[in-house]
């Protein structure tokens, strides 16, 4: 049995590509969530539309639990800058858990609790929480990019030593 996890952390790019590695993660796929409108990244990138860049996380409870994937989560990108990350500047680069159950839901509040009471960052987390109500895969140009493009754009990187 699987699990599905869709968080936004800034640019897609980078969080696919961290989370890929991680054991009990089976599959990735990045993509738009929770916005109006023809979700498209021409539409996203302006910032208007409400979608976030967002990955969607296949993993199995059995190696990886949800509560250890947020843990991962808030140390690849930083959760206190409100609709940014590095260069990437607006409300579709913002911080967000993308829930599909009360226990997803119960599980990221208690994240973010601990990771406020934590003293790893010098500001509160401001990653929201959302209900989610859609995803939807981007391009296939945007799949595996930094794969395909080595020498590509990422902001992201292991804060407080990654995955262990």
């Amino acid at each position: 049995m699987t699990e599905v996890a869709v968080l936004a952390g800034g640019c897609f790019w980078g969080v696919e590509e961290l989370l890929r590695k991680v054991p009990g993660i089976l599959d990735t796929e990045v993509g738009y969530c929770n916005g109006e409108g023809d979700p498209t990244y021409e539409n996203v990138k302006t910032g208007r539309t409400g979608y976030a860049e967002a990955v969607s996380i296949t993993f199995d409870p059995t190696q990886i639990s949800y509560e250890k994937l947020l843990e991962m989560f808030f140390q690849l990108h930083d959760p206190t800058t409100r609709n940014r990350q590095g260069n990437d500047i607006g409300t579709q680069y913002r911080s967000a858990i993308f829930v599909s159950t009360p226990e997803q839901r119960k599980t990221a509040e208690k994240a973010i609790a601990q990771e406020n009471a934590s003293g790893h960052w010098p500001k509160p987390v401001v990653t929201a929480i959302e209900d989610l109500k859609a995803f939807y895969s981007a391009e296939t140009y945007h799949q595996d990019y930094l794969q395909k493009n080595p020498g590509g754009y990422t902001c992201h990187f292991w804060r407080r030593g990654g995955p262990q």
